[in-house]
């Protein structure tokens, strides 16, 4: 993180002396500027190359740094008023509209602005990532032999054999394709299954990452609602026979955002319910590796109990390591798989070489188990903090279900208690949203979560993605504040 800094304050005054040169002058040598600034080399180095990518200076190997000549100047914007007529009579004849809304994607990829303490975020603080594991095994990877060929179209042999012992069940290697991130699986698995305007039966609430790919496909997202215990099985089997649809996705373990775990009783119950319909289930078991230190043992993935082929799983490593460490997996048995692997090959080509062997190097790594079980009794930790400091500076809101796994929580806004009905009913989770980014925090509404009228207000909060257990209790203080002014007290 401090290197992070000094690359940056570096470049914010370089930038300003910039005007001391004229345009082809020559800049200081790198070894002037770590002496002057008292930086490493590698800051220097990384500062001068942000600099370049910004067209603000020149790089020329063995001669040093110069500024850049002016730019000519843009040309004029064009007239693309046009493409609202195309755009717009391309989709005249679908049955669903194919237009892509990412707001609710965004929410948790988006960098809150400095200050603001991050309860929206998706993914592992950089604190919690295994930052040094990762750089080595890229280091490694990039020597081995062939690391910077063409890798197989499914994947690297050795990576599926891993991921395939990971599911468990029948699954073999043969069976696995190795994929950029699970999003790309999603979509690949959603695209293989339904043709566009059909339905596609939802977990309600569920990942508005997933609604908006099914959308994007031209598919209906249907809800199904879910308890404590997961998805109804009942509703489930309602919704199959009203809609005849073929494809249903679910998160059996900590849902997104509920944090349920399936039931042992409905698993079985669930594959059956699918199994009658002719319908396929996609499983995505999205953080079985964020799992908390007191979970006690797994389920093993819905997969593992499948012979038939009725489940296409979806897992990957990019939760438990980083936004940018994308490797997944898509399972299958029987003719899905070709037909998934067809998509695939015609969307992305293969995920580079070099990334499948910097993770065969990372899981293959005894820093691999030393890191899951330190982001194990973190998660914890930072899981209770929030839950008590929720219990203590907002009594009012209701908390159902404390997950043990996953990086989120799910809390409930009151209705008609206190005047709290006009605050909380309709925009209620807007109001909120708004005021605490005021405040300092920034929180997830709970809107884009449901593919219909959500029966309730909601917003979620992610303890992941701060820094630490102080940051989480003064991020709730902030929201107490907003909720505070919400309420107009």
């Amino acid at each position: 993180m401090q290197e992070r800094s000094s690359v940056a304050d570096l470049v914010t005054v370089l930038r300003r002396e910039l005007d001391r040169y004229s345009p082809g002058g020559k800049l200081p040598s790198s070894r002037a500027l770590v002496d002057r600034f008292r930086v490493s080399p590698v800051t220097v180095s990384r500062a001068l190359a942000q600099l370049a990518a910004e067209g603000l200076v020149v790089t020329r190997p063995g001669a040093g740094a110069f500024r850049a000549r002016p730019r000519p100047s843009a040309a004029p914007a064009g007239d693309t008023s046009w493409q609202e007529v195309a755009l717009s009579a391309d989709g005249a004849a679908d049955l669903v509209p194919r237009s892509v809304d990412a707001s609710g994607v965004l929410v948790s990829l988006a960098a809150p602005p400095p200050g603001v303490v991050e309860f929206n975020g998706g993914y592992l603080h950089p604190s919690l990532q295994p930052e040094r594991a990762m750089a080595a095994a890229l280091a490694r990877a990039g020597r081995r032999p062939g690391a910077w060929g063409r890798p197989p179209m499914e994947g690297l042999p050795e990576l599926r054999e891993w991921f395939a012992r990971g599911i468990g069940g029948a699954i073999t290697a043969a069976e696995v394709l190795i994929t950029a991130g699970g999003q790309s699986a999603l979509a690949t698995a959603l695209r293989a299954l339904a043709p566009p305007g059909a339905p596609v039966l939802v977990e309600s609430p569920t990942y508005p990452g997933m609604l908006a790919i099914a959308r994007a496909a031209g598919l209906r997202p249907v809800p199904v609602p879910v308890d404590s215990d997961g998805v109804r099985p009942a509703l489930l089997a309602d919704a199959f026979r009203a809609t005849g649809a073929r494809v249903f996705v679910c998160q059996p373990l900590f849902q997104n955002p509920t944090g349920a775990v399936l039931a042992p009783e409905r698993r079985g119950e669930v594959l059956d319910i699918a199994r009658a319909a002719g319908a396929f289930v996609v499983e995505d078991d999205f953080v079985r590796r964020l799992v908390h230190e007191d979970a006690g043992p797994l389920p093993a993935p819905l997969a593992a109990d499948d012979p038939d082929g009725v489940v296409v799983h979806v897992c990957s490593l990019t939760k438990a390591t980083s936004p940018s460490f994308r490797v997944s997996a898509l399972a299958a048995h029987g003719p899905v798989l070709d037909r998934l692997r067809a998509i695939q090959v015609v969307d992305t080509f293969f995920v580079p070489r070099p990334l499948q062997e910097a993770a065969l190097e990372l899981v293959g790594s005894p820093a691999w188990p030393r890191h899951l079980r330190a982001v194990s009794a973190e998660l914890k930790t930072r899981r209770d903090a929030m839950t008590s400091a929720l219990r203590l500076h907002l009594p009012e809101i209701t908390l159902a279900h404390v997950p043990s796994g996953g990086y989120h929580l799910w809390p409930r806004l009151p209705e008609g208690t206190g005047g709290t009905s006009q605050a909380f009913g309709s925009g209620g989770e807007d109001a909120l949203t708004a005021a605490a980014l005021r405040a300092g925090v920034a929180i997830t509404p709970g809107r884009p979560y449901f593919s219909a009228e959500p029966p309730a207000a909601h917003f979620r909060l992610s303890f992941a993605a701060v820094a630490n257990v102080g940051e989480i209790a003064e991020g709730v203080r902030r929201l107490r504040t907003a909720w505070l002014e919400v309420r107009g007290r």
